[in-house]
Protein backbone atom coordinates (compact mmCIF):
# COMPACT_ATOMS: atom_id res chain seq x y z
CA UNK A 1 0.00 0.00 0.00
CA UNK A 2 0.92 3.45 -0.92
CA UNK A 3 0.76 5.78 2.45
CA UNK A 4 1.01 9.32 1.69
CA UNK A 5 2.76 11.83 4.47
CA UNK A 6 0.64 12.82 6.86
CA UNK A 7 1.02 14.84 9.57
CA UNK A 8 0.82 14.11 13.24
CA UNK A 9 -2.49 16.04 13.80
CA UNK A 10 -4.15 13.87 11.04
CA UNK A 11 -3.13 10.81 13.04
CA UNK A 12 -4.47 12.03 16.51
CA UNK A 13 -7.72 12.95 15.09
CA UNK A 14 -7.84 9.49 12.76
CA UNK A 15 -6.59 7.51 16.17
CA UNK A 16 -9.32 9.11 18.24
CA UNK A 17 -11.96 8.73 15.70
CA UNK A 18 -10.98 4.76 15.43
CA UNK A 19 -11.08 4.70 19.34
CA UNK A 20 -14.78 5.97 19.52
CA UNK A 21 -15.92 3.76 16.92
CA UNK A 22 -13.82 0.38 18.26
CA UNK A 23 -15.42 1.08 21.53
CA UNK A 24 -19.16 1.83 19.97
CA UNK A 25 -18.50 -1.89 18.26
CA UNK A 26 -17.21 -3.26 21.61
CA UNK A 27 -20.60 -2.25 23.64
CA UNK A 28 -22.30 -3.54 20.85
CA UNK A 29 -20.79 -7.01 20.36
CA UNK A 30 -20.55 -7.29 24.32
CA UNK A 31 -24.13 -6.47 24.27
CA UNK A 32 -25.13 -9.20 21.93
CA UNK A 33 -23.29 -12.19 24.07
CA UNK A 34 -25.40 -10.70 27.35
CA UNK A 35 -29.47 -11.61 27.56
CA UNK A 36 -31.16 -8.73 27.38
CA UNK A 37 -28.43 -6.84 26.09
CA UNK A 38 -29.24 -6.03 22.98
CA UNK A 39 -29.01 -2.32 22.86
CA UNK A 40 -26.58 -1.85 20.33
CA UNK A 41 -28.54 -1.74 16.88
CA UNK A 42 -28.37 2.08 17.17
CA UNK A 43 -25.02 2.39 18.59
CA UNK A 44 -23.72 -0.03 15.96
CA UNK A 45 -25.29 2.42 13.31
CA UNK A 46 -23.79 5.52 14.84
CA UNK A 47 -20.21 3.42 14.90
CA UNK A 48 -21.41 2.47 10.86
CA UNK A 49 -21.92 6.11 9.70
CA UNK A 50 -18.98 7.48 11.58
CA UNK A 51 -16.43 4.91 9.65
CA UNK A 52 -18.33 5.80 6.16
CA UNK A 53 -18.10 9.71 6.58
CA UNK A 54 -14.31 9.72 8.11
CA UNK A 55 -12.73 6.61 5.91
CA UNK A 56 -11.72 9.15 2.99
CA UNK A 57 -10.12 11.05 5.62
CA UNK A 58 -7.66 7.77 6.60
CA UNK A 59 -7.23 7.26 2.64
CA UNK A 60 -3.27 6.51 2.50
CA UNK A 61 -2.48 5.66 6.29
CA UNK A 62 -2.66 2.50 7.82
CA UNK A 63 -5.89 3.69 9.33
CA UNK A 64 -7.23 3.27 6.37
CA UNK A 65 -7.44 -0.34 6.94
CA UNK A 66 -9.15 -0.03 10.49
CA UNK A 67 -12.11 1.64 8.60
CA UNK A 68 -12.21 -1.21 5.96
CA UNK A 69 -11.31 -3.56 8.42
CA UNK A 70 -15.03 -2.03 10.52
CA UNK A 71 -16.67 -1.80 7.93
CA UNK A 72 -16.46 -4.97 6.57
CA UNK A 73 -17.26 -6.95 10.05
CA UNK A 74 -20.71 -4.88 10.44
CA UNK A 75 -21.39 -5.89 6.79
CA UNK A 76 -20.77 -9.35 7.14
CA UNK A 77 -22.34 -9.93 10.85
CA UNK A 78 -25.47 -8.47 9.21
CA UNK A 79 -25.74 -10.85 6.11
CA UNK A 80 -25.03 -13.79 9.04
CA UNK A 81 -27.91 -12.72 11.60
CA UNK A 82 -29.89 -11.90 9.08
CA UNK A 83 -29.39 -15.70 6.99
CA UNK A 84 -29.86 -17.24 10.36
CA UNK A 85 -32.97 -15.36 11.69
CA UNK A 86 -35.46 -17.57 10.13
CA UNK A 87 -33.40 -20.50 13.20
CA UNK A 88 -35.33 -18.18 15.93
CA UNK A 89 -38.58 -19.14 13.89
CA UNK A 90 -37.90 -22.76 13.72
CA UNK A 91 -36.35 -23.74 17.09
CA UNK A 92 -35.28 -21.25 19.66
CA UNK A 93 -31.86 -23.19 20.28
CA UNK A 94 -30.19 -23.19 16.61
CA UNK A 95 -31.04 -19.50 16.33
CA UNK A 96 -29.13 -18.89 20.15
CA UNK A 97 -26.59 -20.86 18.80
CA UNK A 98 -26.08 -19.45 15.38
CA UNK A 99 -26.13 -16.05 16.74
CA UNK A 100 -23.71 -16.48 19.94
CA UNK A 101 -21.20 -17.78 17.41
CA UNK A 102 -22.31 -15.16 15.15
CA UNK A 103 -21.73 -12.13 18.40
CA UNK A 104 -18.51 -14.47 19.57
CA UNK A 105 -16.76 -14.03 15.97
CA UNK A 106 -18.19 -9.98 15.51
CA UNK A 107 -16.27 -9.86 19.45
CA UNK A 108 -13.11 -10.97 18.15
CA UNK A 109 -12.58 -9.28 15.00
CA UNK A 110 -13.26 -5.90 17.04
CA UNK A 111 -10.44 -6.66 19.86
CA UNK A 112 -8.30 -7.52 17.36
CA UNK A 113 -8.71 -4.86 15.38
CA UNK A 114 -8.17 -2.88 18.17
CA UNK A 115 -5.31 -4.20 20.49
CA UNK A 116 -4.07 -4.03 16.57
CA UNK A 117 -4.89 0.01 16.22
CA UNK A 118 -3.62 0.80 19.45
CA UNK A 119 -0.15 -1.25 17.92
CA UNK A 120 -0.32 1.62 15.25
CA UNK A 121 -0.22 -1.49 13.25
CA UNK A 122 -2.41 -1.72 10.16
CA UNK A 123 -5.23 -4.92 9.31
CA UNK A 124 -3.54 -5.88 6.21
CA UNK A 125 -1.61 -9.12 7.42
CA UNK A 126 -5.07 -9.84 9.91
CA UNK A 127 -7.45 -10.22 7.08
Amino acid sequence: MNQQPVDLEQLKSLNTVGTISYILHLIVAIGALIPGGQFGPALLIVALIIDLVKRSEAEGTWHASHFRWRIRTVIIAAVLYAVTAPLWILLIAPGWIAWGLISIWFLYRIVSGMVRMNKGLGMESAA
